[in-house]
């Protein structure tokens, strides 16, 4: 017999989001809007059901599409490319990081 699917984030979500409280959140969070082709990082926040996997924490990615409220990101880890769906509470917005570089 194969072993059963507890889910995603059975057990583990008491401390997942713990400095992302609701109450710290503002409206600015949820109506956020980018343009296609922006860079942005996945930044998961307090809202448990639609958060992104912990695996894609922190992560850079293109906006490719916009579905509903929420948006299809493109991230690249290693060689392979990964399609997303985030909704805009968990992106913030990324300056160009080549100018960052450059500056430092």
């Amino acid at each position: 017999m194969t072993k059963r699917s507890h889910g995603l984030f059975v057990g583990k979500t008491r401390h997942l989001a713990r400095h992302h409280r609701p109450s710290n959140l503002s409206i600015d969070n949820f109506i956020k809007t980018f343009n296609i082709g922006d860079k942005v990082a996945i930044v998961p926040k307090s809202n448990i059901k639609n958060i992104p996997h912990p695996r894609y924490k922190g992560r850079v990615g293109t906006i490719i599409d916009k579905r509903g409220s929420s948006y299809v990101v493109k991230v690249k880890i290693m060689s392979a490319n990964r399609i997303l769906i985030v909704p805009q509470l968990h992106l913030e917005k990324v300056e160009n990081t080549k100018n960052m570089q450059k500056n430092a």
